[in-house]
């Protein structure tokens, strides 16, 4: 008898899980369509946008570019930690040496 019992809580368990399992599983598909359905329009309005505005999309990554090799060569022109350091040494010796003349 208290084995029926076992087994009886034991496939009510089971059968929960397993009801639970396929509720899941539907709720998951439903956002996976869902999600598809999205994908398609963004990649439809994407194409559109690409072939009525080629020329708009070209002007904008050409001045991308030109930002990039500005801040490239700006990078290259800036003083490094070290030279901003013994140049803030430098300033600082004339200026002690300018006060000690005036």
């Amino acid at each position: 008898m208290i084995m029926d019992d076992t087994k009886k809580m034991l496939r009510a368990i089971i059968n929960g899980q397993s009801a639970l399992k396929a509720e899941l599983l539907t709720r998951f598909e439903g956002v996976e369509k869902k999600l598809d359905k999205r994908i398609d329009e963004i990649q439809n309005k994407m194409d559109k946008g690409f072939t009525h505005a080629d020329k708009r999309f070209d002007e904008v990554n050409s001045r991308i570019d030109k930002l990039g090799r500005q801040l490239a060569y700006l990078e290259d022109d800036a003083p490094t930690k070290e030279e901003h350091d013994k140049l803030e040494k430098r300033v600082t010796k004339l200026e002690h040496h300018a006060a000690s003349t005036a």
